[in-house]
């Protein structure tokens, strides 16, 4: 990481002009910005657990609705 700091006598206007030009030739900039929505894709195995969680958490649920327990509108603490 690289550091700036302001030159003596130097105004804010060029600080930020300097700050911004390095910052764009180095290349950080654009590489941030392409990889700002890049997600890795789940595997078979965390959507299962994930999918078996869900569906655990439904019956548990349903359930505690059945026995007067939570209410319609009110959701399940985990």
């Amino acid at each position: 990481m690289v550091e700036f700091k302001r030159k003596k006598g130097e105004s804010f206007e060029s600080f930020l002009r300097r700050y911004n030009k390095a910052l764009i030739q180095s290349g950080k900039l654009a590489q941030a910005r392409k990889n700002r929505h890049l997600l890795k894709k789940k595997t078979k195995r965390k959507k299962k657990a994930n999918a078996l969680y869900g569906m655990k958490l439904q019956e548990k649920r349903e359930y505690l609705k059945k026995t007067g327990k939570l209410k319609e509108n009110e959701k399940l603490k985990v």
